[in-house]
């Protein structure tokens, strides 16, 4: 039987630094030992961080709780103790004293100076592991039981709450548990719903999970049926149509969002059409929206403004052939699919050849069959009530000792950043919570 006095389930993002704010804060009492260890099921940690901005690892977005929140679904209001405990600027900064070098580009994204993934991971590990946190791979744990209390006076003891079983038949038990697992996205990194599941059977209240931030499948552009969830493998076959989009970027072109043929979004940004679907930015931003729409039952439509910069009206005088306004691939993509992709939104009669081009440069229009499921979603959307926590430490509020953080909890954010800002705050709040409760 193993015992440490805190054990950390997940060795990602939100888990690595959970341990070093546990680890640290411990070491400034020393009155009492308090061991932290990190239970990971991966051969090592840190799997998802690796892939994260296309292996340059965007870890946070410098912009301020005001502007920040925006970008946090569906409700930004548990995270804000949490994230003024460790700030994005705090992150950087507790980054720069470990020797992580770290730069900001557009849209406020931070990275490491190296744009190296491996960077970050690495420099996590080494902040955990020197402050004294023992990190066990290869550790899958199968089932948590909660234990019995002997104390019925009411007064804290150091005696163990919870047990785990892991599947190579270890033991571990721990007077402080925090589950640290991740969502569902991703799974070839680990993050399988573990946590999920183990929040359930612990009577904790879940809110539906759906992936976000991830490709949104145009009709037509892959071979595959649509099933009941309209999920669409990545490696499904591309028809012809997505092989002649495939590899097309969009840069600051504008994207509007119609659900049931009513506009509810319009935006700017960047596009691109992958081996999956739209992706890129602006197809990330509008993805949680639509996946959840298509789950309720409703028809989605995007509708791209190639031109958002020039009214309508003057293109339609500039007299400009198509080979003029548009690159060649965007031209032959356009020319093939445009006409036919717009009787959803059928091109007002009477308009001079000119005109009628025009109308479709600004509204070129893709019905949305479906969307990749957690395969290669980004984030997982839903998950463990932050009705079921205390945003102040993070502990569930009728479990004593077990804290949860990271995308377990049901907040998600938009591409940029966000997402990993909310894994370490969470971690960091999780994790000095958890040690100062024992102090």
């Amino acid at each position: 039987m193993n015992f440490y006095e805190l054990i950390v389930i997940g060795g990602g993002a939100a888990g690595l630094m959970a341990a070093y704010a546990a680890a640290t804060s411990a070491r400034d009492d020393a009155t009492r030992k308090i061991r932290v260890a990190v239970l990971e099921k991966m051969p090592r940690p840190g799997r998802k961080l690796m892939l994260t901005g296309k292996g340059r690892c965007n870890l946070t977005n410098v912009k301020n709780w005001e502007d920040f929140q925006i970008h946090v679904h569906p409700n930004p209001r548990p995270l804000r103790p949490a994230f003024y405990q460790l700030s994005p600027e705090k992150l950087l900064q507790l980054m720069a004293e470990e020797g992580l070098e770290t730069v900001v580009e557009r849209g406020d994204r931070a990275f490491p100076a190296s744009h190296r993934a491996v960077d970050v991971v690495d420099t996590l590990q080494r902040m955990v592991c020197n402050r004294g946190v023992q990190i066990f791979c290869g550790k899958e744990v199968t089932g948590i039981q909660r234990l019995p209390a002997d104390n019925e006076s009411g007064i804290e003891t150091a005696e163990p709450r919870f047990e785990m079983l892991c599947a190579d038949g270890s033991r571990w038990r721990c007077r402080s548990l925090l589950i640290a697992t991740g969502g569902l996205a991703y799974p070839m990194t680990g993050s399988s719903g573990d946590g999920l599941r183990w929040a359930k059977e612990l009577g904790l209240s879940l809110k539906p999970t759906f992936p976000s931030l991830t490709a949104l499948v145009p009709t037509g552009y892959k071979t595959a049926e649509i099933n009941n969830e309209h999920i669409i493998e990545r490696d499904t076959p591309l028809s012809e149509l997505g092989q002649l989009f495939r590899g097309i970027s969009l840069k600051n072109v504008g994207l509007t969002l119609y659900i049931d043929n009513t506009r509810v979004r319009e935006e700017v940004g960047d596009l691109d059409f992958t081996d999956g679907g739209l992706e890129g930015p602006l197809g990330f931003r509008f993805s949680r929206q639509c996946v959840h729409a298509m789950r309720n039952g409703s028809h989605i439509r995007l509708e791209i403004d190639l031109k958002p910069g020039v009214s309508e009206d003057k293109l339609s005088r500039e007299q400009k052939s198509l080979a003029e306004l548009l690159p060649g691939d965007i031209a032959r993509a356009f020319s093939a699919t445009a006409p036919d992709r717009n009787n959803a939104t059928a091109v007002p009669k009477g308009l001079t050849e000119m005109a009628r081009l025009a109308y479709l440069l600004k509204h070129w229009s893709f019905p949305i069959a479906g969307y990749v499921g957690y395969e290669r979603s980004v984030v997982t959307a839903g998950g463990v009530s932050t009705d079921e926590i205390s945003p102040k430490t993070l502990n569930v509020k009728n479990i004593p000792g077990l804290y949860l953080a990271g995308e377990l909890l049901d907040l998600d954010a938009d591409t940029g950043g966000y997402n990993l800002q909310i894994a370490f705050c969470t971690g960091f709040l999780a994790g000095q919570s958890a040690v100062h409760s024992m102090l």
